[in-house]
C-alpha cells in the first residue's frame, strides 16, 4: 500500500492557515466555542487533575492521547473516546506514565499533563509527526476523500497520537510515514488499493521504522490499538483503527496477526 513521497505536500502551518480548524466536536459532539481545537494554543488546556469517575471534554482529548497505551500485549481492543474516565482508560494512562517515567497511579494530574503536552505541537500535530507527512501525494491536502476535510484531520491527529506510543515502544526510533491520507482521486491510482481504503479516511498510515523489521513493528503495533494490520511481508507496516472510527467492515482485520 506504500507509495514514494511526492512533492506536493502541505506546510505545517500553511495548511493550517488555509484550511479550517478541526475541534474536537467533530468527535465529542460539542460546538466550536465549547471545545478546544489543534493549534488554538500551545498547549491543551487541562481543566484540573482527571481520574476515575472524571468525564467531559477533556477526558476525550486525553483518551485520544494515550490511545496507542492501550495494551502491553497483542490485543485486539481500543480505547474508547467517549468522554468517560473508567478502567480502560486507567490502565492506559498507568502504562503511558510508566513508559516515560511518572509515577503510574492512573491519576493525570500536572506532571501527567506536562509530558502529554510535550507531544503536542503548536499547530496541533505532535513532537514527532507533521501534518504535511499525511496529506495526499497529488497535492489535495486532506481534501477529496470518503469523509470532509475536517474530519479528515482530525482523524489523522488521532492516528499521530497511537503512532507517537508505537514510535516510544519501538525506542524513540525515526518513524517514516509512506503513505498517510489518499485523496479518492489519488487512491484510485495506486495498484491493489480497495475503493474504501481507511487511507481515504485518514485513519490509516504505512509506515517503516528505522533498524526494525516489518515483522517487529507488527507486533508493537498489535499493543497499540489498530484494528487494521496488513501483512508484516511488505517493506512497510499498514496500521489503521477501521473499527475505533466504525469506517468499512467494522471488523478487525490483522492480516498476520497472532492474537
Amino acid at each position: 500500500m506504500s507509495a514514494a513521497l511526492g512533492n506536493a505536500q502541505l506546510g505545517r502551518r500553511s495548511f493550517l492557515r488555509s484550511a479550517a480548524g478541526v475541534g474536537l466536536m467533530v468527535a465529542f459532539g460539542g460546538t466550536a466555542a465549547e471545545l478546544w481545537k489543534p493549534g488554538q494554543a500551545s498547549a491543551y488546556p487541562w481543566s484540573g487533575t482527571l481520574q476515575q469517575g472524571s468525564s467531559g471534554a477533556a477526558v476525550v482529548e486525553l483518551q485520544i492521547r494515550v490511545a496507542g497505551w492501550v495494551a502491553n500485549t497483542a490485543s485486539q481492543t481500543y480505547v474508547g473516546v467517549d468522554g468517560s474516565f473508567g478502567p480502560g482508560t486507567a490502565a492506559a494512562v498507568r502504562r503511558f506514565q510508566s513508559a516515560y517515567g511518572l509515577t503510574s497511579d492512573g491519576v493525570v494530574g500536572p506532571a501527567t499533563q506536562g509530558v502529554l503536552n510535550s507531544l503536542e505541537s503548536a499547530d496541533g500535530s505532535t513532537a514527532h509527526f507533521e501534518w504535511a507527512e499525511f496529506t495526499s501525494h497529488d497535492g489535495a491536502g486532506f481534501g477529496g476523500g470518503n469523509v470532509g476535510t475536517a474530519q479528515v484531520q482530525e482523524n489523522v491527529r488521532r492516528s499521530m497520537y497511537k503512532l507517537e506510543a508505537l514510535r516510544k515502544k519501538a525506542g524513540d526510533r525515526g518513524t517514516t510515514i509512506n503513505s498517510g491520507f489518499r485523496s479518492v482521486a489519488y487512491n484510485n491510482t495506486v495498484p491493489g488499493s480497495a475503493p474504501n481504503s481507511m487511507h481515504t479516511y485518514g485513519v490509516a498510515a504505512d509506515i517503516a521504522i528505522t533498524g526494525l523489521s516489518t515483522l517487529s513493528i507488527y507486533r508493537i503495533a498489535e499493543t497499540c490499538g489498530f484494528s487494521g494490520l496488513e501483512a508484516y511481508t511488505n517493506s512497510w507496516q499498514h496500521c489503521d483503527s477501521r473499527v475505533e472510527h466504525a469506517y468499512g467492515a467494522q471488523a478487525w482485520w490483522w492480516q498476520s496477526g497472532v492474537a
